[in-house]
């Protein structure tokens, strides 16, 4: 007989609504790791209502370069029109392919959620987590777990493990709880990661 018990899932979306009552009004910073710019319009338009924001782009698995300076400006485009109660902006992250293909070439990724999606995961809320450390503001946060093809447990707690790392606080999340009618109308469409990953689908929200 198999004694083992599940792991409760955490409601992670309830962790972040009590965080910000706890606030009570007092605006707190975070650096907004942003996968595309359609996944952060409503994690931004979310935020900015509680929250200072600094957007990082950080996301080495993009391919080809093309392809990733053409999400660079779709991002920027995105902000620049974004009307934020408080304040809103933007950093563009290195793109650092080779050092990415050194921290994943050994976990090809066979479909999405995988060990090798997991490792992507972890390589870019390291480096958001650092840079938040490094400017001094109050959390980090990644807009990934907006997606209804990523598991918001696994999101989360490689963001709590690079918290405890780093030392800079992590904002949890899961905004596909939040946003509902937006991931109803989720559509597949071949994404930009990297060669190392052989499943290449993602969802964009219209």
């Amino acid at each position: 007989m198999n004694n083992l018990q599940k792991v409760p899932k955490i409601n992670y979306q309830k962790k972040l609504d009590d965080l910000i009552k706890k606030l009570n009004g007092e605006v707190k910073s975070v650096l907004l790791h942003s996968c595309c710019a359609p996944c952060s319009s409503y994690c931004v338009e979310y935020l900015s209502a509680y929250f200072d924001i600094m957007v990082l782009f950080y996301n080495p698995n993009i391919y080809p370069r093309d392809e990733y300076l053409r999400r660079v400006e779709e991002q920027k485009e995105f902000l620049s029109k974004m009307q934020s109660t408080n304040k809103l902006g933007f950093i563009e992250g290195d793109y650092e392919t080779s050092t990415f293909y050194k921290h994943s070439s050994s976990r090809a990724v066979e479909r999405e959620g995988d060990k090798g999606c997991q490792n992507c995961y972890e390589f870019r809320l390291q480096r958001a987590a650092m840079v938040a450390k490094e400017l001094g503001y109050d959390y980090f946060a990644t807009t990934l777990s907006i997606s209804p093809h990523k598991n918001s447990q696994d999101i989360n707690r490689i963001g709590e493990a690079v918290a405890d790392k780093v030392g800079v606080m992590h904002l949890p999340s899961d905004f596909k709880k939040k946003n509902v009618a937006a991931n109803k109308d989720a559509k597949i469409i071949v994404t930009g990661c990297s060669e190392n990953c052989r499943h290449r689908q993602v969802q964009i929200l219209r």
